[in-house]
């Protein structure tokens, strides 16, 4: 378990350190088994993720009880009910990333560019605004997400789920760089358009 706790710590470290989350902003979690039981260790409400450690990680149960010290994130139903609707996800990583989320704010779809999985539609799947910690949002992303791996969550940011927290991050980061390609390519588009 201290493994768990120790990686679910330096993936808070890295994404934080690319700036895919800023100030308190943005969680990760990771199920693993405890005595034939999944147990869902996620990062707590209202700390950064640039300076945690093993007591600040918060373990609970699936059906949300705490089994530790602490105040999971907020965001402890969303990640909950993603891990009861799909048995093949054992890491989640949701991020507030600057380019992704600009385009959760925007009337623009974020195209799913080739470099990180299988396209099977043109676009990256999104949720209507929730608003968040709230069971509503809980709901609609578990069902938003479907057999995707990556839901954008409308206002808001920006969902990447898998099989362990590496691929999870690795896929947050791509995300971001993808939506930057994006905006700089309507940029340059825009710019074509003036000249």
């Amino acid at each position: 378990m201290k493994k768990n706790i120790a990686e679910i710590i330096e993936v808070s470290n890295e994404i934080y350190d690319k700036g895919l989350v800023s100030g308190k902003s943005g969680n990760i979690s990771a199920r693993f088994k405890k005595d034939g039981k999944d147990i869902i260790g996620i990062t707590p409400t209202l700390k950064s993720l640039s300076d945690l450690r093993e007591e600040d990680i918060v373990l609970v149960d699936i059906d949300g009880n705490v089994l530790t010290k602490g105040k999971p994130s907020s965001e402890v139903n969303m990640h909950l009910e993603i891990y009861k609707k799909r048995f093949d996800v054992n890491a989640i990583v949701h991020t507030h990333s600057p380019y992704a989320t600009g385009f959760a704010f925007s009337s623009k779809r974020l195209k799913r560019l080739e470099g990180f999985g299988a396209i099977k539609s043109p676009y990256l799947s999104y949720i209507e605004y929730e608003k968040p910690g709230t069971d509503e949002l809980a709901k609609s992303a578990s069902e938003g997400i479907g057999d995707e791996d990556v839901l954008i969550l409308k206002n808001h940011g920006v969902i990447c789920v898998s099989d362990c927290l590496k691929e999870a991050k690795l896929l947050a980061v791509f995300v971001e760089e993808t939506a930057k390609t994006q905006f700089i390519t309507y940029m340059l588009n825009s710019v074509e358009d003036i000249i």
